[in-house]
């Protein structure tokens, strides 16, 4: 072969192409670790936020707890789950987000709606915790209900997770731990 030259600066070209998407990739996902470090909410800056920018929040919190591939999946035809992610110890978060434009003044979430999310945030998305985050109130009956099934939520426990750092696996007590690895001798 007369010009094998040619093949090796094409290699190397490639191989420079390769490096700087691996580098912009890694500085990327850097710079969302740094954005959501620290990440406080007001209740009122939630209240006043438009519903998908609310789901993109409660993401980031989840983000900011630790969960490293949090993801924000709302939207038409999402089968109730708007937010996704692993905690670090390895749960499946499922969770629904009902943002009230009106924040408590607005219309309760009503046993229905969980009733909705619960038949699918366990058995079609695979949740190991399942919860409904709303900035509104919710109705005594699905406060039962939410209680019977294992469904976390709670505008109480929003407040103090988006103000503070306390992780949301740590303020709700009632999490099932994580079930222990088999022994392998």
């Amino acid at each position: 072969m007369v010009h094998w030259w040619i093949l090796v600066v094409l290699g190397f070209l490639v191989l420079l192409l390769l490096a700087g998407w691996v580098y912009r990739r890694v500085d990327q996902m850097r710079s969302a670790r740094l954005r959501v470090e620290g990440l406080t909410y007001s209740l009122g800056q939630l209240d006043a936020m438009h519903h998908s920018a609310f789901e993109t929040a409660v993401r980031d919190l989840l983000a900011r707890d630790g969960s490293r591939d949090a993801l924000r999946c709302g939207g038409r035809g999402d089968l109730g789950a708007d937010v996704k992610g692993y905690d670090p110890l390895g749960r499946y978060w499922v969770i629904q987000c009902k943002h009230r434009e009106k924040g408590l003044d607005g219309s309760a979430v009503g046993t229905a709606e969980l009733q909705t999310f619960n038949g699918t945030g366990r058995p079609v998305h695979g949740g190991d915790v399942v919860g409904m985050v709303t900035n509104g109130k919710i109705s005594r009956p699905a406060r039962v209900f939410a209680r019977q099934q294992r469904l976390h939520l709670d505008r109480r426990v929003l407040e103090q997770r988006a103000r503070g750092r306390r992780p949301l696996w740590e303020i709700l007590s009632s999490i099932q731990q994580p079930p222990k690895p088999p022994r392998l001798w």
